[in-house]
């Protein structure tokens, strides 16, 4: 796998629709022959809160056999793509720690030149999807990456409806993860890993 394109799935998730996005881009990148590592980040809400609402709890216990998520995963990494579900139209506090921490890399450049891409998830429609991506992909502008959304280049995306990444409607826990949902994953992680490839090898070149 030394040749492969390393892809690092890094996401957050409370009640485990980001973790169900999550193993599918997983899967689906994994297929198109990417090394990939699923990581979460590390939850930084107090276990009472985790404990008040069943659906976190479970994923919180659910999850615990993936990683957190460290700076060396993304320094590894040919490409990443964050996940997030909307807070308020915006990135989750924990995704947004852990991309904090990240500045001793971004220092040195080494956040520079890695293909970048995220997904994310609402409780109702128009819940601030859009507003989310694209507040996520602020940051990897300032890193110097390259994003890469999946767009309307492939005739699937047109189901789900959302150029900016994968998104899901979750209806307060009422909607679980559909095939809409997977199959914009399953094309978000093949462009990624397609894209990803194709600059590794384009900056191989020039050494």
């Amino acid at each position: 796998m030394s040749n492969a394109t390393k892809l690092a799935v890094i996401y957050y998730s409370s009640t485990g629709i980001g973790t169900e996005i999550a193993r599918e881009l997983t899967t689906a990148a994994e297929k198109a022959g990417a090394e990939v590592r699923l990581r979460r980040v590390a939850e930084l809400a107090p276990q009472s809160a985790i404990d008040s609402n069943p659906a976190w709890a479970a994923n919180h216990t659910a999850t615990r056999d993936i990683p957190e998520a460290v700076g060396d995963d993304v320094d590894w990494a040919d490409a990443v793509i964050f996940g997030s579900p909307t807070r308020f139209g915006n990135v989750s506090s924990q995704l947004k720690q852990f991309i904090d921490t990240l500045g001793p890399l971004w220092a040195q450049g080494k956040l520079a030149d890695k293909v970048y891409s995220g997904f994310t998830s609402s409780a109702t429609q128009h819940g601030g999807q859009e507003s989310t991506l694209l507040a996520l992909y602020n940051s990897f502008h300032h890193f110097g990456g390259i994003v890469v959304a999946p767009g309307f280049v492939d005739h699937g995306k047109w189901a789900d409806g959302n150029p900016y990444g994968t998104s899901h409607v979750d209806g307060n826990g009422e909607i679980a993860v559909d095939e809409v949902a997977r199959g914009a994953a399953r094309i978000q992680a093949e462009r990624v890993v397609k894209i990803a490839t194709a600059v590794k090898r384009g900056l191989a070149s020039l050494d």
